[in-house]
């Protein structure tokens, strides 16, 4: 498989799930994005072949970097605007931020594994990317230095919507979270932020993510 392969993969994919998400197919500002984003950069060097397989690939310390399609859909959930300033919750890779990147001006990206946190700040800026943020921190926290935001995306699975993350979008954006049982049943999430500070939550599909780890381990 090739780029484009890849790319075709995840249109047949977000046509053959329009009936869940709502939306026409893979815009074209984030089929852009896509493209404009090294996969194989992000991807471990003993992977490197498998590079353009829409699934999602291990990256070592139980994490893995997410499959193409999904993070086609949650980029198009999030409805990033050029202006906006996003905060990513788990960066892990690093791809998810790097395909952000291309479509708003600001991300910030939060990683609890210091590891983690240091290699994909290094690997984005590595590739000229110069307006994502990656922060060692617990995203169950959010970041109230830089908030509030025009969305949110979390890229792991938390057994409940953090009330931090809530609390610091601006009236009118968006939260993208797989909510669910760590290796069980869970659900993708669309949470929209009311002008009154009331949300309004769409179920979107059932998926499979690694468990958000953090803060909230010690508070349910």
């Amino acid at each position: 498989m090739n780029l484009q392969d890849l790319l075709r993969e995840v249109e047949l994919e977000m046509e053959q799930t329009r009936f869940a998400h709502g939306k026409p197919g893979l815009s074209a500002r984030v089929r852009k994005a896509l493209a404009d984003t090294p996969r194989e950069a992000f991807v471990p060097d003993p992977l490197k072949a498998e590079s353009f397989y829409n699934g999602p690939l291990p990256i070592g310390h139980g994490q893995t970097i997410s499959q193409p399609y999904i993070v086609a859909l949650m980029t198009e959930l999030l409805d990033p605007e050029p202006d906006d300033v996003i905060l990513e919750v788990g960066a892990g890779s690093g791809y998810q931020a790097g395909v952000l990147s291309h479509l708003v001006k600001q991300v910030y990206s939060v990683e609890i594994i210091p590891e983690l946190a240091t290699e994909s700040g290094e690997r984005l800026a590595g590739l000229g990317i110069n307006n994502v943020a990656v922060i060692c921190g617990d995203g169950y926290l959010g970041l109230p230095p830089h908030a509030p935001y025009d969305g949110i995306v979390v890229t792991a699975a938390a057994p409940h919507v953090p009330e931090p993350l809530v609390s610091q979008l601006k009236p009118g954006a968006r939260l993208v979270i797989p909510v669910g049982r760590p290796h069980g049943a869970q659900d993708l999430l669309l949470i929209e932020k009311l002008s009154d500070g009331r949300t309004a939550t769409h179920s979107i599909l059932p998926v499979a993510f690694v468990p958000l780890t953090g803060n909230y381990t010690r508070s349910t």
